[in-house]
């Protein structure tokens, strides 16, 4: 009976996964390739069965001609606007590699067409005016909102989370640490079509405490369970005013909490690439030096090290998040939701107004969005 029972449920199993074999594709649109993070996702959609490519909206021909040579495209995918791609086909869902400046411009015309599913690289918007105009426009179009950070798909700030809250590992939080950037946009090599728009404060919305200061502010938000901070103070600096002119390139960011603080440490003047965290609990710490390893201390034990295994399903990667919140299977939450991501809009917008009037913005109680 009991090998009957086993027999039964392998071939449940198969059947489950011919069935999800059998789903048919997302077929979703690039709009923007403006971004360079376009250039790590597109190489990511080859081979893959879950999501189908149907078009390119760029409407810069020397940006889209680029585009097809580096990843061998099809130019006949590529439109000048939404408008002309939709009139040849049919999409589910778009990912968004244009200025930040353009995400709200990208939301409303998606919801507007009824198309389903926005993912936007981040940071989500310039400003809370932008901000408010896409939690609008997506509630009006019943559009869910995907906002897509590197650190997202990190297995070891994946595994930090379940340890702080499902085990409750290191107690209650008291201070977290992040540290987000490199030596430059520039001197790293980032193109000349991105490090334009990106050191301009109207299109990205400031320096590299948009740039990086995003990362650690949604990584904060979600630790704290979505809690908004009750005080924002910010320092930024032009270290580097001869190739950053517009923007700084420099900032600290403290957000205070009732019981706990945050220290976000974005910069284009890093030595090296970084992206590492530091959460800090009252009985013990959890320090994330890379994406998929962690230092663990609890209570009086000692410090243990650990290599956290890729994470798999609709969180291991955007695409499959994409894929998944398309087709109904989830609901955008924690790091890549729309909620997160107008608080960390909220800080972004407050560490700009502290450090222009040098001062501590006070966070109202309320949010008011």
């Amino acid at each position: 009976m009991k090998k009957l029972l086993v027999i039964l449920s392998l071939c449940l199993a198969v059947v489950s996964l011919r069935a999800d074999d059998s789903k048919p594709p997302v077929r979703f649109a690039i709009i923007g390739l403006v971004h360079d993070h376009a250039g790590g996702f597109i190489p990511r959609l080859k081979g893959r069965e879950d999501v189908q490519l149907a078009g390119i909206v760029e409407p810069d021909t020397e940006v889209a001609q680029r585009a097809v040579k580096r990843f061998h495209l099809d130019p006949n995918i590529i439109f000048p606007s939404l408008e002309a791609l939709l009139a040849h086909t049919n999409i589910q869902a778009v990912a968004t590699f244009t200025t930040t400046f353009a995400h709200r411009g990208v939301v409303e015309e998606c919801a507007r067409r009824g198309i389903h599913v926005v993912m936007m690289e981040k940071p989500m918007a310039v400003n809370m005016e932008h901000a408010r105009a896409i939690a609008k426009a997506a509630k009006a179009g019943s559009i869910q909102i995907i906002v897509n950070y590197e650190t997202t798909w990190y297995p070891g700030n994946q595994e930090a989370y379940r340890m702080v809250h499902d085990e409750d590992a290191i107690g209650d939080l008291r201070k977290i640490v992040a540290h987000d950037g490199h030596p430059g946009p520039i001197e790293i090599g980032c193109s000349k079509t991105f490090t334009d728009w990106l050191t301009d404060p109207v299109l990205n919305g400031g320096g590299a405490l948009v740039d990086f200061g995003c990362y650690g502010a949604d990584l904060v938000t979600w630790l704290m369970d979505n809690q908004r901070p009750t005080s924002v103070l910010c320092v930024t600096q032009h270290i580097k005013p001869d190739m950053y002119p517009k923007v700084e390139d420099e900032a600290t960011v403290m957000m205070i909490y009732p019981k706990a603080q945050a220290i976000l440490q974005p910069s284009w003047n890093w030595p090296y690439n970084r992206k590492d965290m530091e959460i800090y609990g009252k009985s013990g710490y959890i320090i994330i030096p890379k994406s998929d390893e962690l230092r663990i201390l609890k209570g009086r034990g000692p410090e243990t090290e650990t290599t956290v295994a890729p994470v798999t399903g609709p969180n291991a990667d955007s695409v499959s998040y994409l894929a998944a919140v398309a087709r109904g299977e989830i609901q955008p939450s924690g790091l890549s939701s729309l909620g997160v991501n107008m608080i960390v809009t909220e800080i972004l917008d407050a560490a700009k107004k502290s450090a222009a009037t040098g001062r501590r913005v006070d966070l109202p109680e309320k949010a008011g969005y």
